[in-house]
């Protein structure tokens, strides 16, 4: 009956604590940057230093959007985190502590900074659960919908409820594998690209020397052992894409670089009144310890000598914290100079310049680009060098651009016969190989592997359709001066040798010869008899 009797009173107390819950009236445990007042209402932090910081996370989350660059820019600022002792002779007292990753994680999860009460977010599992430790097996519940006990608007707060769920969001894309915050990397889209065949994401991979990144959707492969849907590399894509957003950043460059010299100014004056509250706190805590340095009776020195070395501790952590503060404003002016106004408003202006800059790391180009497109679909017209990217900009517009990206293989462009038939038609005509090729990229058609034809790809082709060991052998309409003229060409067949070799002699004084114009196509003529002379003699001797 005693072990029936203690069951039935534990379920009464947690029933009537979930109904506490449920009225908004059971407090556990406050996040930091609140406390409780002895009427049992919840207020905001009563130090200015405090709610600061506790504010200044949330901006920087905004701003940075990933905890690891909230971290970086309070260690890089030398800026700590504020807490209030949970128990102990000095409980109510605030601490600062160094920030940390799962301190950031857990402030910017917590509803109660968006002003609401709840309770339930957290569940048990007992097949987590590891002997010993009687607190494991617990597990956050991440939707709203699935907690026990929700009230916005219950407590004061620091942040709108809508921004809580953005940052849940965007918390929640950063933990994801495709998409969230740049993680390294050349690749201007990664995470941001998806298939426009079977709708996937698609990944970023790289080659040895991670300089060549190329897009592919590999589900389907990975997974099932199917075939792989479509793949291409990442510089067309990235270029089309570049150009895109820096012709969309040009109408307003104006507005952004006035925008950035404001927030530039607003961050120093933000960082500056945090380091007046911390001088501010300093000159309290030393005036403190001489106050009650000098209420103790002189003749108890057993207490005077403690609080002497509380005092001196005290004016020592000042002296210190003047002196970080010094070096901060050397390192960074109060305000901005008119230098430093002129040169954020040039470099703003001149978009392409500030992109391609070398300050300008991928990962702020990355950061650039998801602020801007929600994601890019890219479809690749089979093997050809065709393909069609569908961007959907922040804002819900969706633009379609196709573009041309590189090949292997020359059978693999779209018209590749035409082009093969066109040379030929060329070649027979009497142009040369850059003749052609300024003609091929006239009517805008590309080879494999570069963005235009020259002399080499068109000569390489010519040999592919069997007209390249050998031009044309001309023959009455050559302008000849009498029978005995022969081309290098018909030279070269008569005495058995190659083209290139009977030109060496002609280069080197062996022969000599004329410069024929036949057309828009200019041919050597040689003297067969000289050159049957000069070439015997040159063997000779």
């Amino acid at each position: 009956m005693s072990e029936a009797e203690l069951h039935i009173l534990k379920a009464r107390m947690h029933e009537g604590r979930k109904a506490k819950a449920r009225r908004g009236e059971l407090i556990l445990g406050l996040p930091r940057g609140y406390v409780l007042k002895p009427s049992g209402e919840v207020a905001l932090d009563p130090d200015e230093g405090v709610q600061r910081v506790i504010r200044l996370v949330f901006t920087l989350f905004e701003k940075r959007r990933s905890i690891s660059g909230v971290l970086r820019y309070l260690v890089d600022h030398d800026i700590a985190l504020p807490d209030r002792i949970r128990s102990g002779p000095e409980k109510g007292d605030v601490c600062w502590n160094r920030p940390n990753t799962a301190t950031l994680g857990d402030m910017l999860r917590h509803p109660g900074y968006a002003g609401a009460y709840v309770f339930g977010r957290r569940r048990h599992d007992g097949r987590l659960r590891v002997p010993g430790k009687p607190h494991s097996g617990r597990r956050f519940v991440r939707d709203p919908q699935k907690w026990m006990v929700l009230h916005q608007s219950a407590l004061p707060a620091y942040i709108d409820w809508q921004t809580y769920e953005r940052n849940q969001e965007l918390m929640a894309a950063n933990r994801s594998r495709y998409t969230g915050v740049p993680r390294g990397g050349a690749a201007l889209l990664g995470g941001l690209i998806s298939c426009g065949v079977c709708g996937r994401k698609m990944v970023t991979g790289y080659n040895d020397d991670g300089r060549e990144a190329r897009y592919s959707c590999s589900y389907e492969a990975t997974t099932y052992g199917g075939p792989r849907c479509q793949s291409i590399s990442a510089r067309p894509v990235d270029t089309w894409v570049t150009a895109l957003m820096l012709e969309a950043l040009s109408p307003s460059a104006i507005d952004v670089s006035l925008q950035v010299a404001e927030d530039i100014e607003l961050e120093r004056q933000q960082l500056h009144e945090g380091w007046k509250q911390r001088l501010e706190r300093a000159d309290y805590e030393t005036a403190l310890a001489r106050r009650r340095y000098e209420a103790v009776d002189p003749d108890n020195r057993l207490v005077a000598r403690t609080l002497e070395r509380d005092w001196e501790a005290a004016l020592a952590t000042k002296q210190a914290l003047a002196d970080d503060h010094q070096r901060a404003l050397a390192r960074q002016p109060e305000r901005l100079t008119a230098q430093e106004k002129d040169a954020v408003r040039q470099l703003a202006e001149d978009v392409p310049s500030l992109w391609k800059a070398q300050s300008t790391t991928s990962r702020d180009r990355q950061t650039i680009a998801r602020m801007m497109l929600d994601r890019v679909v890219i479809r690749v017209f089979g093997e050809t060098e065709r393909a069609e990217i569908k961007c959907h900009w922040a804002g819900g517009i969706v633009t379609t651009h196709p573009i041309i990206r590189t090949v292997r293989r020359f059978e693999q462009l779209e018209h590749h016969d035409e082009i093969l038939d066109r040379i030929a038609v060329l070649r027979a005509e009497g142009a040369t190989a850059r003749q052609i090729a300024e003609d091929l990229n006239a009517k805008g058609w590309t080879p494999a592997k570069k963005p235009m034809f020259d002399a080499l790809i068109v000569q390489k082709l010519l040999v592919r359709k069997g007209l390249g060991k050998k031009r044309p052998i001309w023959s009455g309409n050559v302008p000849r001066w009498n029978d005995d003229e022969v081309t290098l060409q018909e030279l070269s067949e008569q005495l058995g040798v190659h083209r290139q070799t009977a030109y060496g002699w002609l280069r080197r004084g062996k022969l000599k010869g004329r410069v024929a114009k036949v057309g828009a196509q200019r041919i050597w003529l040689v003297s067969l008899s000289h050159a049957s002379t000069g070439i015997r003699t040159g063997e000779s001797s």
